[in-house]
């Protein structure tokens, strides 16, 4: 009874996490300069990059340690543009991404530098890239209405009745639309078996600063200080150091096949985490291990789902979209927690929903760095 308790929720962990984001993922590595078949590897390095993280600080730990890839920092590659050097300077930011993450565990002065961050500049930020992303199933809505409106009936119900099943519900909706299509036109072209493809990476300057910078702060702003609170609610003890390490080395391992981030899971932390998953708070490490087998499953078939995605990429942006649009609410609501805040968290949404880019740097750098200006000189008038 309880093996099955613990089986249950390590398969419901892995394929929520696995399908509540992994079109965000596809549409962020693409959006980077990745080919179809390069931004497949990165979902299958992702996966095993996960999994085998996770099966380690389990072993390690005795602890229910989820982690996942960094949505919001594939949503900010999705809401940019291929960076200065094209796709292997953004393996070059993903490497350094990496190796900010590992340091932060190693290096406490970088973690407090990044918790001096403000929330509601972090998150507004996080905001601002979100938006365009967040409109792509209503230009698809109105583009391919019998395609598209289907999915977002079937995202508003779960909504209303089981809203952690939402976004994988979309999912599997978008799956069975691009399913008839591709037999409406006698099947589809492409690999369906998984294979890497490793990238030399290069190193410019717009790439470190406009993205690797952004992806590492909201990496850790929007995954693992929350993942790491969602530990502590149920009270765990979370090993801070060795998680920064375990997924700055992995992302780095990861970065030159497409894999752009992991990090502790947030959402899904929860439901590994919580007495669901086992009534013995000791036991629930457990379920850790089934799901980082399952993502090693996952990461066998993700090749084939990227394949079955090209056949009408509009579905993949408006599952993506609606799968964002919860995380748009909660970006939205932190960054105006803050009455004091409030103007440079506007200041930073707008220049990040702008999507301008200056110096071949993207707008959520430019919107980061407004942001703080702004909050300094206010609180300093104030």
């Amino acid at each position: 009874m309880e093996r099955g308790r613990i089986a249950l929720a390590g398969i419901t962990t892995a394929l929520v996490g696995f399908a509540s984001s992994s079109a965000v993922v596809l549409a962020g590595l693409k959006a980077a300069g990745a080919t179809p078949a390069q931004a497949a590897s990165g979902l299958v390095v992702l996966c095993l990059t996960q999994a085998l993280g996770m099966l380690w600080l389990a072993q390690r730990t005795k602890l229910p340690v989820v982690l996942a890839w960094s949505t919001p920092g594939a949503a900010l590659l999705a809401a940019g543009s291929v960076p200065e050097g094209g796709w292997p300077a953004a393996i070059g930011a993903f490497l350094v991404t990496g190796a900010l993450i590992a340091l932060t565990g190693l290096w406490p002065a970088l973690a407090r530098l990044v918790g001096a961050i403000p929330a509601p500049i972090a998150q507004a930020m996080l905001a601002g890239v979100l938006v365009g992303l967040c409109l792509a199933p209503v230009r698809a809505a109105i583009d391919l209405p019998a395609a598209i409106l289907p999915i977002v009936l079937v995202w508003l119900v779960l909504i209303r009745f089981a809203p952690t099943w939402a976004s994988p519900a979309a999912f599997a909706a978008g799956l069975v639309v691009l399913s008839v299509e591709a037999a409406a036109a006698g099947g589809v072209e492409g690999p369906l078996l998984p294979v890497l493809e490793p990238v030399a990476p290069a190193f410019t300057l717009p790439a470190l600063v406009g993205l690797a910078l952004p992806l590492y702060v909201v990496t850790m702003a929007s995954q693992n200080v929350p993942g790491s609170a969602v530990l502590s609610s149920y009270g765990y003890r979370v090993p801070w150091r060795e998680s920064m390490v375990v997924t700055g080395v992995g992302t780095m391992a990861g970065a030159p096949f497409g894999g752009h981030a992991i990090n502790l899971a947030a959402i899904t932390a929860a439901l590994a985490a919580a007495p669901d998953a086992h009534p013995d708070p000791a036991q629930r490490w457990r379920t850790v291990r089934v799901s980082a087998v399952i993502y090693l499953v996952l990461a066998a078939l993700s090749t084939a789902l990227t394949t079955l995605v090209g056949v009408e990429p509009a579905v993949l942006g408006a599952v993506a979209g609606l799968a964002l649009l919860p995380t748009l609410a909660s970006s939205l609501r932190a960054a105006m927690s803050d009455e004091h805040a409030r103007i440079p968290a506007v200041l930073t949404f707008v220049i990040g929903a702008s999507g301008v880019t200056v110096a071949g740097i993207g707008a959520a750098f430019w919107a980061l760095l407004a942001g703080l200006l702004a909050y300094g000189l206010l609180r300093r008038r104030a």
